[in-house]
Formats: structure tokens, C-alpha cells, sequence
């Protein structure tokens, strides 16, 4: 087997494990590895069409990495300036502290800036507890849709 196909799964199967392992960007790991992989076929398998929607899914699951707790603080019915407040505040406290600074600063800002904001505790703790759903279960989601790419790629090299 060609080494640059290696290195394609080797990207592939690490995107599927960086959603779990913080710090580690699972989406572009994925691209990449399918990129490797399309190239490394002289730009021939996949094709166009399945390449743009792995292309697709690779970007979505990385929209889904960044603001899947502010989606859920925004279900939970928190302004757009907190939604967006906590997307940044969980994104710097995941750089510094890794998964539990993300879950932690965007559940916390939630709830601060709700709890400011309408000056009732139980509000901003459903929101925050939506927001905090809302972190882990793009996990999740991350890696269900991550898990498919490996698998459409595998099916692509065995064809």
C-alpha cells in the first residue's frame, strides 16, 4: 500500500479520535486526510461529488466543534450577545484548559450573563445546562459525522 494512502487513513482515524482528545482540531485531520488521499490518487477517487460532501461534512463537523454550546444556550433562549459571549470565552478557556475549560466557561458566561441579563438564577441555570448539553453532545455529533467520513473513504479505497 502507497505510504501517502497510509498517511491519509492514519489523518482520517486521528480526526475521528480528536473529537474526544482536546486541543486535537478531528474536522481538519479528516480534511486532510481526505485531501492526501485525492491527491495521492492523482486527483482521481474520490470523485467530484463525493469529495465536495466529505468536504462539506469536514467543515460542518468543525461549525459544530466551535459553537455547538452557544447553540444550546441560543435553544435555551440566551441573546445572541451571550451566545456569542460564551462561544468565545469557552473557545479561550479550551485553549488553556482543554475540554472541561470549554464546558466551564461557556456554561459559566451562560449563566452569568443571563443571570445579568433577566436577574433570575433558575433562567440562567436552564440555560446553562442547555449550553452545557449542548457542548457534549457536539461532541458526539462530531464524532458520528467524522466516523462516516473514515467509513465513506474506506469504501472509496476498497472500491
Amino acid at each position: 500500500m502507497d505510504a501517502f494512502v497510509l498517511a491519509a487513513f492514519a489523518l482520517l482515524v486521528a480526526g475521528v479520535v480528536g473529537t474526544v482528545v482536546p486541543l486535537v482540531p478531528g474536522a481538519l485531520l479528516s480534511l486532510a486526510g481526505v485531501l492526501v488521499y485525492w491527491w495521492a490518487s492523482g486527483y482521481v477517487s474520490p470523485g467530484p461529488l463525493v469529495l465536495a460532501g466529505l468536504v462539506l461534512v469536514c467543515l460542518l463537523t468543525l461549525a459544530v466543534d466551535y459553537f455547538g454550546g452557544a447553540v444550546g444556550a441560543g435553544a435555551a433562549g440566551a441573546s445572541g450577545r451571550t451566545v456569542a459571549a460564551a462561544a468565545l470565552v469557552g473557545f479561550v478557556l479550551m485553549v488553556v484548559l482543554g475540554p472541561i475549560g470549554l464546558i466551564v466557561g461557556t456554561a459559566g458566561t451562560v449563566f452569568v450573563a443571563e443571570y445579568v441579563r433577566h436577574a433570575d438564577v433558575r433562567r440562567g441555570a436552564r440555560a446553562a445546562a442547555y449550553a452545557t448539553v449542548g457542548v457534549l453532545a457536539s461532541a458526539v455529533v462530531q464524532a458520528l459525522l467524522l466516523l462516516g467520513v473514515l467509513g465513506t473513504m474506506a469504501l472509496v479505497a476498497l472500491a
